[in-house]
This record gives structure tokens, sequence and C-alpha cells, in this order.
């Protein structure tokens, strides 16, 4: 019998729904970095340690994976919290785009099952939770457990989540449909620690608790520095747990270069952007981004710049957004004096740790 359009695509399309679920691209650090409610590692995974000043946490690089090769990340307890506050949380999570989704037919009696699967290593045992969050456009929440058995061992959870899990009709009926736009559509969430503001008492299920990050009853993983944490393989797909969709470093990193692009100096100078002296101290520089970004970015940069021109280089002193669209930004920067209407580079001042970065995250 042939398949239909629906089953091909299913069948020989993308399956895995998360980005950098083998945490192979890192364009932003790869050395341990705390975790402050914000992307800071691996790209696509934004850390949360809502724990303030009674704990912390970092998320780091890490080479030990559960097949010899690769990478996993690795989240530490730096600052240890043995007695979380009601409204106080820690965990690792990552937003998926919107328009993405409309495969799954929420909102629909049709609506898909997931399967969520992933490797994990902890050196503290017990129960987690991971927590499945529709955002738009009326939110709900799935919150399933799962247990870390063995310390310091790898081991693979697979996690069903049909749209009708625990009775419930959020999903199949019309609020529960995701609007088709840019913006995000789920949040997929690995609970670390919660405070009891935040927990729910059912597993496997879903609900319009919003106030909802993980489980009652889950271990308090930042109670301790001796605590950490490792995940990677990272996979969610519509119908039954499949071997993981292994992509290949260039399109995981387009993949990521819709929501962050950064620009990082390599050697003792790099161009960055080409343009032209508007006047003696104002230049006009043109980047072209090398994949189309989710929306209109933002400019976030570090380090000394120059611009150069005729072999010689200008200090710069500011560089600020003229106009900014999914695929090119405009800059207007400031520098030294030079001789107007020249071509120009803007550049590195042979600072090694020198970047630009665009941001068009969820």
């Amino acid at each position: 019998m042939a398949l239909s359009k629906v089953q091909l695509s299913e069948a020989t399309g993308r399956r895995n729904l998360v980005i950098n679920g083998a945490m192979t691209v890192w364009q932003r650090a790869t050395a341990a970095t705390q975790a402050v409610n914000t992307y800071s590692t691996a790209d696509r995974w934004r850390m949360d340690g809502s724990t303030g000043t009674d704990g912390a946490f970092t998320t780091e690089r890490s080479t030990d994976n559960p097949f010899g090769t690769g990478y996993s990340m690795k989240a530490q307890v730096t600052t240890a919290d043995t007695s979380l506050g009601a409204g106080q949380y820690a965990r690792i999570y990552q937003y998926i785009e919107a328009q993405n989704l409309q495969h799954l037919l929420y909102g629909t009696s049709s609506a898909k099952t997931l399967t969520l699967s992933f490797w994990v290593k902890s050196s503290k045992t017990g129960t987690y939770s991971i927590l499945l969050r529709k955002v738009n456009s009326t939110p709900y929440h799935f919150i399933h457990n799962y247990t870390i058995s063995s310390a310091n061992t790898w081991e693979k959870k697979v996690i069903t989540i049909t749209p009708t899990a625990g009775s419930t009709s959020f999903i199949t009926a019309s609020a529960g449909s995701i609007v088709n736009s840019n913006a995000t559509g789920l949040e997929l969430a690995f609970n670390l620690a919660h405070g009891s503001q935040y927990g729910i008492g059912t597993s496997n299920t879903w609900s319009s608790n919003t106030n909802t990050y993980g489980l009652n009853g889950q271990v308090n993983w930042m109670d301790s520095t001796s605590n950490n944490l490792y995940l990677t393989e990272v996979q969610l797909e519509v119908g039954s747990a499949t071997d993981f969709e292994h992509r290949s470093y260039a399109e995981e990193l387009a993949a990521c270069r819709r929501y962050y692009i950064r620009l990082a100096s390599n050697s003792t100078y790099d161009c960055y952007a080409d343009g032209f002296l508007w006047t003696a101290t104002n230049s006009m520089v043109f980047i072209n981004f090398p994949q189309q970004m989710r929306a209109e970015p933002t400019l976030g940069h570090n380090g000394s710049f120059t611009v150069r021109t005729s072999g010689s280089d200008a200090a710069v002193s500011g560089i600020v957004v003229n106009r900014a669209f999914n695929d090119t930004m405009q800059m207007y920067v400031t520098h030294a004096s030079k001789t107007e209407g020249k071509g120009c580079q803007l550049g590195n001042n042979n600072d090694a740790d020198a970047y630009l970065e665009y941001i068009a995250e969820l």
C-alpha cells in the first residue's frame, strides 16, 4: 500500500524537533559558565538557575559520552542549596519554534503522540522530572518523572507523551492548537530542583496549572557541590522512539544560526564586515549573515575593533545598528579620523577575545 503524503513526510523527513540534541554546537562557550537564566554554553539550550544567592550551577562541554565519542553537556553544582525556597528552581531547557510544530496537529482530534528520548548520567540518583510546556496560545503543561538508578552511569530514558495523557482533552480541543508563527510553540525542560511553588503531584498528565516545572518529591539536585549531571542525544519526535537522528555538524550549525550567530576572532586580525567612510570619523559597514535568522537580530560585541583602510587602522569607539533584517545588517561605526569616501573593513584590533554576535533567540 502506498504511503500518504503525511506518512511519507514523517518517514523520510527530519524527525528530531530538538536542535543540537547531541550537544555538538557551542558558539558562545565550551568552558564552565554559571547558569543565570540565559543562553550561555551549548547552542539552543538555556540554563535557568533561579536559586539566587542560595545556590548556583555551571554548564560546560564534556567529552564524557555513552558511546565513547562525541559530546555531552555537563552541569555541576558550584554553590549548594540544601533547603530550596518555595519560589526557587534550577533547570535546563529549549524553546521550539511554533511553525516547526504544525504537523503535530495539536488542537485537533488527530493530535500526534510524541516520544522524548535522551541519555543522562548523574552522581545523584533518584527521581527527576521533565516538562513539556505548550506555550501558545493557551498554555498547558505536561510533567513526567524518570529515575536515575545508578550513580555515575549513563542511562537512556524514553518518555511517551500522548495528546490525551491523564485522560485529558486539553491538547485535542481547539485551545490546544499551536499558532503558526516564529514564536515559541513548545518548551522542553529538564528539571533539576524546584521549591514547593513549582511542583505538581501527578506524573504523565496534561495540566492547565502552568505554575509548574517539575514533580513533587523529585530530588533536590542542588543540595551538594558534589552533584553533577550529564545530558546528550536528546530527541523529541512524532510516534515511537527511534535511533537518534545524527545530523552533520554543518547542518546542526546552520539550524543553530537561525537563532544566534557569533563571529569570533580566530587569528591576529579578522575582517567582520565591509563598508565605506561616509565621514572622517564614521563608517557604514554591512554584513550578510551565513544563515537567515528567525527575526531581525540584535547586535552584541566584545573586545576592541578597528576600521582598516589604505593599509592602516583607526581605533573604533562605537558600533551601533542602523538597519537590521533577517539576513543582513547595516552598522554605524565611530572611529578615529580617516579619509572619508574610501572603502573600509571592520575588524578586530589584534584582540583574540573580540567577537560580534547577532541574536534572534526565542
